[in-house]
C-alpha cells in the first residue's frame, strides 16, 4: 500500500507541475474509502483543484475536470474549485462523500474552510434521491439472477443504510460501511451482511455467489420505502451563494498571495 500511495502522490505532484493548480483535497473514493475493497480493487483518486485567478476570468475558461489517469491499479481525476462549489449548492452527496473519505492523500486549511462552509448545503432530498438512485440501479442491473457478484450487494446496501442514516440523524452519512452498520438492524440481516463480509475478503471482482435471500429481500424493499422518503421530503436546497461565493475569492486570494 506504501508503494502505492507514494505513486499517488507523485501522480498528483505532477499534475500541479504540468496543470499549473493547486490540490486542494485528495481522497480514495469508492469501495477503498467504503471499507469493502476487493484483492484486486483499483485505487479510484479523486481531487479538488483551484486554478490562478486569471483563469477563472478568461473568456475561454479551461476544462473544469482533469482526468489523469485510468488503468488497472490507478483512477484519477479531479473536479475544479468552481465546480465543485456549484456542485456543494446542488447537494451533490458524492462531493460529500469525497469531503468524508477516510483515505486523504492531501489536504489544506483551505478545504477546512471549504467543507465548513459546505455543512450549510446538505440537502437531505438530494441525497436520500442520490443514494435510492444508486440502490435501484445496482439492484435492477446486478441482483436479479440465482448468482451475483457479491460486491454488488454492498453498492445497494451501503446506499440504502446511508439514506436510513440520514433519516435518522438528518446530517452527511459516514463514509464507512462499518460505521453505518452501527445503525439498528434486524439480527437475521447483521448475521447475513457478516457472512457476506466474510465471503467478500476472499472474493475478487468478477466471482459470482448464490444469493443471499435475506440481504436481497432486504434491498428490494428498503428501496422502495427510500422511494417514498425522497418523494416526501420537502426540497431543503439552500439556495443562498453568499457563503460559497465568499469561500471561492478567500481561497483565490490565498492562491494569488503564494504565487
Amino acid at each position: 500500500m506504501r508503494n502505492v500511495e507514494q505513486e499517488i502522490n507523485d501522480k498528483l505532484n505532477e499534475i500541479e507541475e504540468r496543470e499549473e493548480v493547486r490540490i486542494l483535497h485528495a481522497v480514495e473514493s469508492g469501495s477503498r474509502a467504503w471499507g469493502f475493497a476487493s484483492p484486486d480493487s483499483d485505487y479510484d483518486v479523486r481531487f479538488v483543484y483551484v486554478r490562478p485567478e486569471a483563469d477563472y476570468l478568461r473568456l475561454d475558461e479551461p476544462k473544469d475536470v482533469i482526468e489523469w489517469q485510468l488503468d488497472e491499479v490507478l483512477d484519477i481525476n479531479g473536479w475544479d474549485l468552481k465546480k465543485a462549489l456549484r456542485q456543494f449548492a446542488r447537494g451533490n452527496a458524492t462531493l460529500f462523500e469525497w469531503s468524508g473519505s477516510p483515505i486523504v492523500y492531501r489536504t489544506t486549511r483551505e478545504w477546512e474552510r471549504i467543507r465548513e462552509v459546505s455543512r450549510q448545503y446538505f440537502s437531505e432530498k438530494a441525497a436520500v434521491y442520490h443514494y435510492y438512485g444508486t440502490a435501484n440501479s445496482t439492484l435492477r442491473e446486478y441482483l436479479q439472477g440465482d448468482a451475483v457478484r457479491y460486491k454488488k450487494y454492498f453498492y445497494a446496501l451501503r446506499p440504502l443504510l446511508a439514506a436510513r442514516y440520514i433519516e435518522q440523524y438528518h446530517e452527511a452519512p459516514p463514509v464507512l460501511f462499518d460505521e453505518l452498520l452501527k445503525l439498528e438492524l434486524p439480527g437475521d440481516l447483521r448475521n447475513g451482511i457478516d457472512t457476506l463480509l466474510e465471503v467478500k475478503k476472499r472474493t475478487v471482482e468478477g466471482e459470482k455467489n448464490p444469493q443471499i435471500p435475506v440481504i436481497r429481500d432486504f434491498i428490494e424493499k428498503e428501496t422502495a420505502l427510500q422511494k417514498e422518503l425522497a418523494d416526501r421530503l420537502a426540497d431543503d436546497h439552500n439556495r443562498d451563494w453568499t457563503a460559497l461565493n465568499r469561500v471561492f475569492r478567500e481561497v483565490i486570494d490565498l492562491w494569488e498571495e503564494r504565487i
